[in-house]
C-alpha cells in the first residue's frame, strides 16, 4: 500500500480543530516550521519525511509518537483504541456477570 499523505492532512487538521490549537501553535510545540505544517496540512510537495518529524507532531497534538507514521502508511490508529477500550468494557462486563454467577449458584447451594 502506498503512502496516504490524504490521511496525514486529514488527521493533522481534525486534530487541531479538536485541540482548538493554530498552526503557530503547532509549530511551536513540535518544533516543525509553520511552512512544512502547511504543506502537511495541504498535502502539496507530498515527500519523504523523517519519522522523527512525524513524531514530533503527533506528540505535539498528544498523541502516541508513531500515529501519524500509522496513519500515513494506512493503518487505523482510532480503531486500535476503539478496540482496546471496547476490550476493556466487554472484560468488565465478564467480571460483573461472574460476580452475579456466584451470588446466584451460592444461594441455589
Amino acid at each position: 500500500m502506498g503512502k496516504d499523505w490524504d490521511a496525514v492532512a486529514t488527521a493533522i487538521n481534525t486534530r487541531l480543530a479538536e485541540l482548538d490549537l493554530t498552526q503557530r501553535e503547532l509549530a511551536e510545540r513540535s518544533g516543525v516550521s509553520t511552512a512544512t505544517l502547511r504543506q502537511l496540512q495541504n498535502n502539496y510537495e507530498p515527500r519523504r519525511r523523517s519519522p522523527r518529524l512525524l513524531a514530533a507532531i503527533s506528540e505535539a497534538l498528544r498523541w502516541p509518537s508513531d500515529h501519524l507514521a500509522k496513519v500515513l502508511e494506512g493503518e487505523s490508529p482510532e480503531e486500535e483504541a476503539d478496540l482496546r477500550a471496547e476490550v476493556a468494557r466487554l472484560r468488565e462486563d465478564v467480571a460483573e456477570l461472574r460476580e452475579r454467577l456466584g451470588v446466584l449458584e451460592e444461594k441455589q447451594a
